[in-house]
């Protein structure tokens, strides 16, 4: 069993940056994937980034360029660094951590981009 906690959203401007947090507990995050997702108001879950076991990394379009995806398993923690915000990517953001039919999600954080 894997408890994931997600935090560092908040209200940004466009152009602003945050970073996401997804702090784990019960088992070492080494052997999940571990990946990003986001839903905004009335629209469909998406995938934003992923991180594998060997640290290969893969991002929406949408997100290339601009978000970065990355993991301290010492800290067992997992984190997505995002620069240059826009007004669509105002979402919940929840982490996820994946490891053959185990999968386990967070509760979510809200970022909201807007002037």
């Amino acid at each position: 069993q894997v408890q994931l906690v997600e935090s560092g959203g908040g209200l940004v401007q466009p152009g602003g940056s945050l970073r996401l947090s997804c702090a784990a507990s019960g088992r070492r995050i080494s052997i999940y994937t571990m990946a990003w997702y986001r839903q905004a108001a009335g629209k469909q879950r998406e995938l934003v980034a992923t991180i594998s076991s060997d640290d290969i990394t893969d991002y929406a379009d949408s997100v290339k360029g601009r978000f970065t995806i990355s993991r301290d398993i010492a800290k067992n923690t997992m984190y997505l660094q995002m620069n240059s915000l826009k007004p669509e990517d105002t979402a919940v953001y929840h982490c996820n951590a994946r490891w053959t039919v185990f999968s386990y999600w967070g509760q979510g954080t809200q970022v909201t981009v807007s002037s």
